[in-house]
């Protein structure tokens, strides 16, 4: 499905990535650790074609996608939740999911997904006609998410949807991302720094540090892994 090979990425003059590769199959769940700063980001929106390889090459479905402009990728079935969600605050939960039907087979069926996005988060149901600048930090996550789900992906990237939240709230996003994998059949790329958390919902987990890959394998390996457990564990 997803093949990224030996990509390299600068950002604002600076190389961010270095010779980095990851693969997710349909209907996969694969994470990408790293503390701040690793090049996780930059990893997602360089997939997301906000950003472009100086090296490398970019798949999908055997396609290359890397020289595309965001919303033709938006359009092959990739959708980005950036970090801090990138709402429109004066804008209502209802207007909100409606921007994320992008694509036309997606406004289609707007109604449908949205109906889709409250099933998964009856919270925003609640609170379908406030403004998102209104709600509180968890519920403007749910949004994110939801309105990455509205344009019917078969490939949800998130970047580090749990920063800044309370371990209740995390718990119950990362929760419903099982879900979303499992009963939507949607492939899941999380990018977190919750080293714990994203390895226990994942199935195959990619370390960045300094912009180099330097550990994959499956989730449980990874979390026996020395490597990790000292740096990022405490254990």
């Amino acid at each position: 499905m997803l093949d990224v090979r030996n990509i390299s990425t600068q950002y604002d003059g600076l190389k961010a990535l270095s010779s980095v590769s990851l693969a997710a199959q349909p209907e996969d769940f694969v994470c990408v650790l790293g503390p701040n700063g690793a090049g996780k980001s930059t990893l997602l929106q360089t997939v997301a074609g906000l950003l472009h390889p100086v090296e490398g090459e970019i798949l999908f479905d055997g396609m290359p996608i890397h020289g595309l402009a965001p919303h033709q990728v938006s359009t092959l079935g990739i959708s980005l939740v950036p970090e801090e969600g990138w709402l429109y605050p004066q804008m209502a939960v209802e207007e909100n999911l409606f921007m994320g039907a992008y694509p036309r087979t997606a406004r289609r069926k707007a109604k449908e997904r949205m109906a889709l996005v409250f099933n998964l988060f009856p919270r925003l149901k609640e609170r379908n006609h406030q403004l998102a600048e209104t709600l509180s930090g968890g519920e403007r996550q749910m949004l994110a998410v939801g309105r990455g789900l509205m344009s019917i992906p078969r490939l949800l990237m998130l970047d580090e949807p749990s920063l800044g939240l309370a371990p209740l709230v995390i718990k119950g996003i990362l929760q419903t991302l099982t879900r979303i994998n499992s009963e939507e059949k949607i492939t899941i790329l999380l990018a977190e720094q919750n080293i714990f958390h994203a390895l226990n919902l994942s199935r195959r987990g990619y370390l960045l540090e300094n912009g180099r890959m330097v550990l994959e394998g499956a989730s449980a390996d990874l979390l026996r892994n020395e490597h990790i457990k000292k740096n990022y564990l405490g254990l």
